[in-house]
């Protein structure tokens, strides 16, 4: 059809051309509107069927001065999902369309007001994840008391009451205040929290325990692989990201979970400024505004934002931040504060007063954080600040023994599993306890020991099916003899080695 075709287009020859349907749009006006003076006349010509759009409606711009109706364009889509390239049957093609990247067609229903429903972070249609949403997860009514978080924890974590008394108190505050937001139109501030121990002092755990215990979301980092933005590691916003992920990708819980950033103590300012602080100071300052309460966006999904992955909004102003770490040499600092009284004449002290002191980290303020390397700001978003207790032998013996996951209840399962009892002798309980002191890893010493002495004995058990009780003795431990095993039928065998 030529240039001229179109400028003599009659609409009455193209109804006996091309088979399609004219709409009467004139039925509730009145008759006099019928008249073939008044019919609306074509403005613009499909590029394709050359339809007019008083017969095919509203054409698509493809490009200036060019349209395409809703059915030709939409054939055209068919047309090619039978060749494989997404859309129609493509049940049989060799290249689907929709698992490619940044690849998707166009919605024709949406050019019209049909269009997909905008879906949330769950996938989910938001018109049904407002039908679907359970109730929210903190009522004030069904928090949990400061007295029964700590008989909680009190099963799982042996020993560190001041720490666990802190803790529930500071939840508890913290979910008061999510629940009811205001109270008397006094905003009430968060109660992060900074908690400094020794290595294996059960900091990790303590904050493990109880977002399991409160059934909130947990995100467990680590402050030495946070950097500045705009260098090598992950940005500060990685934190939130990981917290996201543990909530399933659903934005409302997310923003009620829990965040523990191990190892704070690594961000103090470096004494030596002779190069760029990236991953110490800096991050501090960058992270005021996600401790206080600001709305962070992060990727879906991910761990890093780029133009492939989708992002969203996560308001942390709901979000509990608990900082830990060991802050090692902290100790010197306390020291030289206490001793403040000259070391000669009547009111001397001596040096070395508080050199066996064990908990010397719970006697830390404010000035020695600062001394140490954190900045003011920093220190002024975590409130709470608190120790945990170095464990003693009593108290490792205590968990080895008594929590409802306790080592030795581990390796008594695993060997009730081969119908063998195993048993430990509370004079061999002391004598790993010490080991583990000597190794001054905390807790997380004890396993390796365990694991040491028991090598041996769980590979021999499955050769012999007469074993039914092994008895682990001091002797064992400290590798003077063996252990004590007792068969099935009657009798001991007394000081055999399992090695044997």
């Amino acid at each position: 059809m030529s240039d001229q075709d179109f400028r003599e287009f009659d609409p009455e020859e193209t109804n006996e051309v091309v088979d399609a349907e004219v709409v009467d749009n004139t039925s509730d006006k009145d008759d006099n509107s019928s008249n073939d003076n008044n019919e609306k006349k074509p403005t613009e010509f499909c590029y394709m069927c050359h339809r007019p759009d008083t017969i095919c409606g509203p054409l698509i711009k493809m490009a200036p001065g060019m349209g395409v109706c809703n059915e030709c364009l939409q054939r055209t889509f068919d047309s090619m999902g039978s060749f494989g390239f997404g859309g129609g049957d493509n049940s049989k093609s060799n290249m689907d369309m929709n698992k490619m990247p940044n690849i998707s067609f166009l919605n024709l229903g949406s050019l019209f007001g049909e269009g997909p429903k905008v879906k949330n972070a769950h996938g989910a249609a938001s018109s049904q994840a407002k039908e679907d949403r359970p109730a929210p997860a903190i009522d004030i009514n069904n928090i949990i008391p400061p007295h029964k978080i700590k008989a909680m924890l009190d099963d799982y974590v042996v020993g560190q009451d001041y720490a666990k008394k802190v803790m529930s108190v500071a939840v508890y505050n913290h979910y008061k205040r999510v629940a009811t937001g205001t109270m008397d139109d006094i905003e009430i501030e968060k109660s992060n929290m900074l908690m400094l121990g020794p290595t294996g002092s059960g900091k990790t755990y303590l904050v493990r325990t109880l977002a399991k215990l409160l059934d909130v979301p947990l995100a467990i980092t680590d402050a030495t692989s946070l950097t500045e933005a705009g260098y090598i590691g992950d940005d500060i916003e990685s934190v939130v990201s990981k917290l996201l992920a543990a909530a399933g990708n659903d934005v409302e819980r997310c923003q009620q979970g829990i965040i523990f950033i191990d190892e704070i103590d690594k961000l103090a300012k470096k004494k030596n400024a002779n190069q760029r602080d990236v991953s110490g100071e800096s991050v501090q300052q960058g992270m005021l505004k996600l401790l206080e309460g600001a709305d962070v966006e992060v990727p879906i999904g991910a761990s890093s934002k780029n133009a492939m992955v989708p992002t969203t909004t996560i308001n942390t102003r709901n979000i509990l931040f608990i900082c830990g770490g060991a802050f090692p040499a902290m100790d010197e600092i306390i020291k030289a504060r206490l001793n403040k009284h000259s070391s000669m004449g009547f009111m001397a002290d001596l040096k070395d007063k508080y050199d066996d002191d064990k908990n010397i980290l719970q006697k830390v303020t404010v000035e020695d954080l600062r001394e140490f390397g954190m900045i003011p700001e920093f220190i002024g978003r975590l409130p709470i600040v608190f120790a945990t207790e170095m464990l003693d032998e009593d108290m490792l013996v205590r968990i080895l023994r008594e929590p409802k996951n306790a080592i030795i209840k581990q390796y008594e399962k695993l060997l009730e599993l081969d119908e063998v009892k195993l048993e430990f002798e509370d004079a061999a309980l002391h004598a790993i306890a010490r080991k583990a002191l000597d190794k001054k890893l905390g807790a997380r010493g004890l396993r390796s020991i365990i694991e040491e002495f028991m090598l041996d004995i769980m590979y021999e058990i499955p050769k012999d099916d007469n074993i039914g009780q092994v008895i682990i003795t001091e002797d064992y431990i400290e590798k003077k003899g063996g252990p004590r095993i007792m068969v099935r039928s009657a009798g001991m065998i007394p000081e055999r080695a399992a090695a044997n």
